[in-house]
């Protein structure tokens, strides 16, 4: 099941029982639904959930509604619809402002902030979706009635959700991309607990990334202390094999000589081995010292062959 699927299930679940929420959830589906004039109201939904939960509150409110099944090529899909003349007018008489059903929100159907959260919810079960908050965090509301839309973004904004609105192949998009902002509304509207779920999963993908960065940065130093060890081994191998290892220093051979003997130890682990022990820097100074004769050496040995 998607994220969506399972916080609109959550939202049906959590039952409105003041009349006045009712009201405010009822004109919500009324705003997004497909149809909504003189003609009627049509929902459609993959859900069939919300459509039987549309036909609830409109009961409740008195008007009767009728939920069918429908199916094409695509797949199947689920109606509610109020197509009765005298349904059709107790609706209108609720919602409509003069002569005309209302292509905007009007604060006169959201009477206090339970009735915000009622309107947000069915809001979201008609034209509402989520991402999975495993891959990205996402939550919008779509339309095609631009003036809603704006209307929609200002009373997320008046809750301090912080909403950006775009046009997406000529529907308007209302989104909020910040997670906290995402589990807050979802609490708003009815679904706590997926909001709960977002905050898990986001607390484990910044666990894993965590250690995602912590294993990279290791493996990064492992690679560094590797290619420093290798350059080091070479240089002394070179002056073995060329002469020149015996006429060093004595503290110098020293050093090569527990590098030989320990290849795989970082500078500082192998400062260690020192009797006394050495400090990282003065040994790191020793190894780089016998690559710098080295490179010296070859450097000579390739002009001499050049001139040859």
């Amino acid at each position: 099941m998607s994220c969506s699927a399972q916080a609109k299930q959550e939202i049906i679940a959590h039952r409105l029982q003041r009349s006045c929420c009712k009201h405010s959830a009822a004109y919500a589906i009324a705003c997004f639904a497909k149809t909504f004039d003189e003609t009627g109201l049509v929902l459609h939904t993959e859900m069939q959930q919300i459509a039987e939960y549309a036909s609830w509150l409109y009961r409740s409110l008195g008007i009767q509604g009728e939920v069918v099944e429908w199916g094409n090529q695509f797949g199947i899909g689920y109606e509610f619809s109020i197509r009765q003349p005298e349904q059709i007018d107790k609706m209108l008489a609720l919602f409509r402002s003069g002569d005309q059903p209302a292509l905007r929100i009007e604060s006169r159907h959201i009477n206090c902030s339970q009735c915000v959260g009622a309107f947000l919810g069915a809001a979201f079960l008609c034209s509402g979706t989520m991402s999975d908050p495993n891959k990205d965090y996402h939550l919008e509301f779509t339309t095609t009635r631009q003036m809603l839309a704006r209307d929609l973004e200002g009373i997320l904004a008046q809750h301090e959700f912080r909403p950006k609105r775009t046009l997406r192949r000529g529907t308007s998009v209302i989104y909020i991309k910040a997670s906290e902002q995402i589990e807050d509304l979802l609490t708003f509207m009815g679904a706590s607990g997926c909001s709960l779920e977002l905050m898990n999963v986001k607390v484990y993908r910044d666990i894993r990334n965590k250690a995602n960065r912590i294993t990279n940065c290791e493996t990064a130093n492992i690679d560094k202390v590797v290619s420093a060890n290798l350059k080091s081994i070479q240089a002394i191998r070179y002056l073995q094999e060329v002469g020149a290892w015996e006429v060093q220093s004595e503290q110098l051979r020293h050093a090569g000589n527990l590098r030989l003997q320990w290849p795989d130890l970082s500078l500082a682990q192998l400062a260690e081995k020192f009797q006394p022990p050495i400090s990282k820097s003065g040994l790191n100074h020793r190894l780089r010292k016998l690559e710098t004769i080295a490179a010296s050496l070859q450097e000579r040995e390739i002009n001499e062959q050049s001139k040859a």
